[in-house]
């Protein structure tokens, strides 16, 4: 699991991170922080598309957390508990 955080002063720049944070399956934890659930080489690509296609275009106030951890290891409080509980649907 990935936690991304960001503060990005260019807004063309910051949306475009947020979109792709959101098509890579990332959950809008709050404004600028997002967490993913995936496979390793998923984490991994979208590391290297973060590294390959953002840093280069940051400026000396911009800043990008990547929090790598395991699920189980997580501590979640409040609403977040509930994104990893099975749904179950009645039709």
């Amino acid at each position: 699991m990935l936690v991304v955080s960001y503060d990005i002063s260019n807004d063309k720049l910051r949306t475009k991170l947020s979109k792709m944070l959101i098509k890579s399956g990332a959950i809008r934890l709050q404004f600028s922080v997002y967490e993913i659930n995936n496979s390793k080489r998923i984490l991994d690509n979208l590391k290297i598309i973060i590294e390959t296609n953002f840093a280069n275009k940051f400026d000396g106030g911009d800043s990008v957390f990547i929090f790598e951890t395991d699920l189980q290891k997580a501590i979640k409080y409040g609403n977040a508990i509930h994104r990893d509980q099975p749904l179950l649907y009645f039709t």
